[in-house]
């Protein structure tokens, strides 16, 4: 069958090799930072719970809510229950590391608070794109078994993945950005901002990993497709 031959493993090579070792080589990047970081104190006193609740105090998010979550770098703002969860290094460390997750996702709770566009527009998809995820393959393979018309409806899903990775790329930034902002707004000493960009800058790579694995499996979707027809 035409999807285990040739083309599959040369379209594999050409658009979703790449874009897998990218992947690789962004997670070994934000997991030695993170570890390296985790190890320097941020010479502040606080913990990352203390310095989130701090930030989100000072801008009027009184009513977000800072809990404690397992697992590692499992860090996120929850917009539904207005709820910051960090990790247990992040949520009692008092390292580089834990301040900088800490400020970042305290960035996406002032997002939210302000309603900023890109994070709207992302979490509106975000049930579509988890649902198109489930089925994208399986309109693909019926394509391949039975007629092109599925494969169009795959690609067609897809498209509104590749927009969601897109989206989140400025959401990510943003969030950064703000979180640099409010820690040089006498939370960090200077010398620290240094290190916390590293931390930030390693952690933004991952999504730009994301965006570029599925941009590339969508252009093996479209190679496969056309050669097929051919």
């Amino acid at each position: 069958m035409f999807i285990y031959g040739y083309d599959y493993y040369l379209s594999y090579l050409i658009f979703v090799l790449p874009a897998l070792l990218l992947a690789m080589y962004a997670q070994s990047k934000v997991t030695n930072t993170f570890n390296k970081y985790l190890r320097v104190s941020n010479n502040t006193g606080l913990t990352g719970a203390q310095i989130a609740r701090l930030i989100l105090d000072r801008n009027g998010l009184s009513n977000v809510i800072v809990e404690h979550t397992k697992g590692h770098l499992t860090d996120h703002y929850d917009p539904r229950k207005r709820v910051l969860r960090l990790s247990n290094d992040v949520y009692e460390g008092s390292s580089i590391a834990a301040m900088s997750v800490a400020a970042h996702e305290v960035g996406h709770a002032l997002q939210h608070s302000e309603r900023y566009m890109p994070l709207v527009i992302r979490n509106s998809i975000v049930p579509i794109v988890n649902l198109g995820s489930n089925l994208v393959w399986i309109f693909i393979i019926l394509g391949f078994l039975i007629d092109n018309f599925f494969i169009e409806l795959g690609i067609i899903i897809f498209l509104g993945i590749i927009i969601f990775h897109l989206i989140t790329l400025p959401v990510e930034f943003n969030a950064s950005r703000r979180a640099l902002i409010q820690l040089e707004n006498g939370i960090s000493p200077i010398e620290n901002l240094g290190p916390t960009k590293q931390v930030l800058s390693a952690a933004a790579l991952t999504y730009v990993a994301s965006a570029l694995a599925a941009i590339g499996e969508l252009a093996r979707i479209i190679f496969m497709t056309r050669n097929r027809r051919d």
